[in-house]
């Protein structure tokens, strides 16, 4: 999964992308995207990795990319080529500004930073829209595409989100290639100064975000430096200190499995126990490609434990001997925390 962190000037991105990855990136360094991988806490690995003690274990990852802070001449737009970045990404994830900045003019003003990136995120895909369906006219155009095209503009010009779009509303297979901004799941981060860090988000950015279909936490950048600077044992009385119940990471990461409805799935042996990330609803042959292509092309049979029925009997020849291991076919919908084994022949 890749997440883009993006920012206006002076709102902290870059810092927030360093504590969570452990990188030191410069601020204020324009060019290329930067990219951190981390690995997502889940404690269903490190139990399963005790009990069949493998010579590898493998979390799931979560890639951030740090977009460069390319900035319009008032310093809260974003160039052409910020914008080109932000479409690479699945999903994206904007530092707002909430402390003051000696180097900025006035005070914080997150709703309004919010405001103007969606408002350029709206204007970046109307002009795809437009042109998209500009072109229509002069070829033989696609009924169902043109239909949704046309459903994109409308949204767009009543200034919403295309991510406000059910599947009903909206056929998403008619946008491969087009990465509209406003259709990627969104989760606005505030970063505020360590005093306010465990107060709740205001309620009138708190409506907004509602209001744009996207998900809102608040951080520290400041105070996770800290965090990440102490070993183990430290970091949790810290966390008490500062009337936090976990680091930012670990809120971040919770919240964007939320938003992207996202869960995992194990494979267990001597060799490896891994985790492997998928959305929610994803059947099990497919869920087998994640592992490799060979096991969905020549997919037979999964062999599913639900992780929470291998904790109650202990071993896999328990469960097999209690009844309890389920045997499904390509279309059964693998939950999260499932357990799976899959027999294939090609």
């Amino acid at each position: 999964m890749r997440i883009g962190l993006v920012g206006f000037a002076g709102s902290g991105k870059t810092t927030v992308f360093n504590t969570m990855t452990g990188m030191d990136v410069p601020v204020g360094f324009g060019g290329d995207v930067r990219l951190g991988i981390v690995k997502v806490p889940d404690t269903r690995i490190d139990v399963l990795s005790k009990v069949f003690a493998p010579k590898k274990t493998t979390y799931a990852e979560i890639t951030f990319c740090d977009i460069p802070g390319e900035h319009g001449a008032d310093k809260r737009g974003l160039s052409p080529k910020a914008l080109q970045q932000i479409r690479d990404q699945e999903a994206l994830c904007l530092v707002l500004r909430d402390f003051e900045n000696p180097a900025l003019e006035g005070a914080p003003d997150p709703v309004s930073d919010l405001e103007a990136f969606h408002t350029e995120s709206v204007l970046a895909d109307l002009e795809i829209v437009e042109r998209r369906l500009d072109r229509a006219k002069k070829d033989k155009p696609d009924a169902l595409e043109l239909a949704a095209f046309e459903r994109m503009k409308a949204t767009l010009e009543q200034e919403r989100p295309l991510r406000s779009l059910s599947a009903d509303e909206l056929n998403r297979d008619r946008l491969t290639g087009f990465a509209l901004l406003t259709d990627r799941p969104l989760l606005v981060a505030l970063n505020r100064s360590e005093e306010n860090a465990a107060k709740a988000l205001p309620d009138a950015l708190a409506r907004l975000i509602d209001e744009l279909g996207a998900a809102g936490l608040v951080l520290s950048a400041s105070v996770e430096a800290e965090i990440a600077g102490l070993d183990a044992a430290d970091q949790a009385a810290f966390l008490e200190d500062m009337r936090l119940e976990e680091s930012a990471l670990a809120r971040f990461i919770r919240t964007a499995y939320g938003l992207l409805d996202l869960i995992s799935f194990f494979t267990v042996g001597e060799d490896e126990v891994r985790a492997w990330t998928i959305r929610r609803g994803t059947k099990a042959r497919a869920a087998a490609g994640k592992i490799h292509s060979d096991l969905e092309r020549g997919f037979i049979r999964a062999e599913v434990t639900p992780y929470h029925v291998f904790m109650e009997l202990g071993s896999e020849q328990a469960v097999k001997d209690a009844g309890r291991l389920q045997v499904e076919g390509k279309d059964y919908p693998v939950a999260d925390g499932d357990i799976m084994h899959v027999r294939f022949n090609v």
